[in-house]
């Protein structure tokens, strides 16, 4: 059967942060629903055209412009389904994924999930060119179904494996670029930047258009090694992508230190970081010091709360005692952009998870305590990490944009956060793709051999 290049989704409900204020304006004066006004939705029919929506229409009772021209033109009926863009997902960890049960963490520590990784990647060196494809590509496969356009992973790169890893994701890119945009980041000590290795590598980093990222720990060296680490990104015209304060230590304040590093070498290029857990068990007045220098300083943060509220606090045989995430209702507060994600995956740092954003976004609202009310959190999975990766075309919903959308039976934000969703459409170009998931028995040769 033919795809319609022309056709209508009526009767879908869209979050009202991605709806333009102009139409917005239309409905000032219409009566409105009491689940509408609460989870800031807004009812409309969509037209798409050739892949792109071409018009948007407020669908409100009782009034003209819900009244729609189609002719005979083919209707998708959404049934007052909640309609979002599709996701982004800034921080990823695709090489990683998908060998916990070769490498599992079995007492779920920080540091037991290290020696997992170093175990697997460099002691018994399972990371070759095809392992890596596949179970970087088994994640692509799941991102792709679940409703993803976009990814960041960052890539562990100890020098015996940096050129497969990179190999590997250069092909991955270009196989993958019409349906999902790759970006990579280095994951590397930041004393490795002072090495001429460090340099070579920060030239493969910028071949393939990367972002220079690192571990940054709260060392006497730690200012030296940022100053270095920009002056090589700006030399290169590269943003920069930090985990920082990945602990429930109250004395690290990475973050802090990298937010003024940028104030005060002047780096203009984007700067994000990730994780900022120590942040919420810092004394108000410190934590309040480091929000403003990062709100100074233009950086985006990403936070992570399913693998951190699982790796965070652990010890054994004890109830962890807070959630391991971090400030992000305060930082949103400040203006500064903020952005979840979804991390580990089946991997020693978090043994579950299957690369959806919706579940991100589910378990980071409850975990975060980001409803009542709702208001835009949903573009922390959508339109913000879009913005923060430098895509202007992902995470919108507009006229003249592409119609990549994920459409769900749900009604409302608590529908839509009470059940898995399997059941969503989604559409790339206007066109609603196969959704089927990739087997887990396509890996076992890799884990069980």
């Amino acid at each position: 059967m033919t795809e319609p290049s022309h056709y209508w989704i009526v009767n879908t409900r869209i979050p009202n942060c991605f709806i333009d204020q102009a139409i917005l304006n239309q409905a000032v004066d219409l009566p409105i629903a009491t689940t509408l006004q609460r989870d800031r939705l807004f009812p409309c029919h969509l037209e798409i055209t050739n892949g792109l929506v071409s018009s948007i229409v407020p669908n409100f009772p009782d009034s003209l412009t819900s009244q729609i021209p189609t002719e005979s033109l083919p209707i998708v009926d959404a049934k007052q389904g909640l309609m979002v863009p599709c996701f982004a997902d800034l921080h990823t960890h695709l090489d990683k994924g998908h060998i916990w049960e070769r490498s599992p963490n079995l007492d779920g520590t920080f540091q037991g999930a290290l020696n997992g990784i170093y175990r697997d990647c460099t002691e018994h060196r399972n990371w070759n060119y095809e392992d890596l494809y596949r179970r970087m590509e088994f994640g692509l496969k799941c991102s792709y179904a679940h409703g993803t356009k976009a990814i960041r992973t960052h890539l562990d790169c100890p020098p015996h494996q940096f050129e497969t890893t990179f190999q590997v994701f250069k092909e991955l890119r270009d196989k993958w670029k019409d349906k999902i945009t790759l970006q990579a980041v280095s994951l590397v000590k930041l004393a490795y930047f002072e090495t001429p290795e460090g340099e070579q590598f920060a030239d493969v980093v910028a071949e393939v258009g990367g972002i220079i990222g690192g571990i940054a720990h709260m060392i006497p060296e730690l200012d030296w090694y940022l100053e270095r680490i920009f002056q090589i990104a700006r030399e290169r015209n590269l943003s920069l992508d930090f985990h920082t304060d990945e602990t429930d230590d109250p004395e690290s304040r990475t973050l802090h230190r990298v937010a003024a590093a940028v104030i005060k070498h002047g780096f203009e290029a984007q700067v994000i970081c990730g994780h900022c857990c120590s942040l919420s068990v810092q004394d108000e007045a410190i934590a309040n010091e480091t929000i403003q220098l990062v709100k100074q300083a233009g950086i985006g943060i990403v936070s992570l709360p399913m693998c951190n509220m699982y790796l965070q606090d652990r010890v054994a045989a004890r109830t962890p005692r807070w959630r391991g995430v971090t400030l992000l209702r305060e930082l949103a507060a400040a203006g500064i952009t903020v952005a979840i994600s979804s991390d580990n995956c089946r991997d020693p740092f978090y043994g579950f998870g299957d690369h959806d954003l919706l579940e991100v976004f589910s378990m980071g609202t409850k975990i975060l305590h980001l409803d009542t009310p709702y208001d835009n959190w949903i573009e922390a999975v959508t339109s913000r990490p879009a913005a923060l990766m430098g895509l202007d075309d992902v995470g919108k919903i507009g006229i003249g944009h592409t119609a990549d959308l994920v459409l769900f039976k749900a009604r409302s934000y608590s529908e839509l956060l009470s059940r898995h969703q399997g059941d969503r459409t989604v559409f790339r170009n206007g066109i609603a793709i196969d959704m089927t998931l990739p087997d887990y028995a396509e890996l076992d040769d890799l884990l069980f051999s």
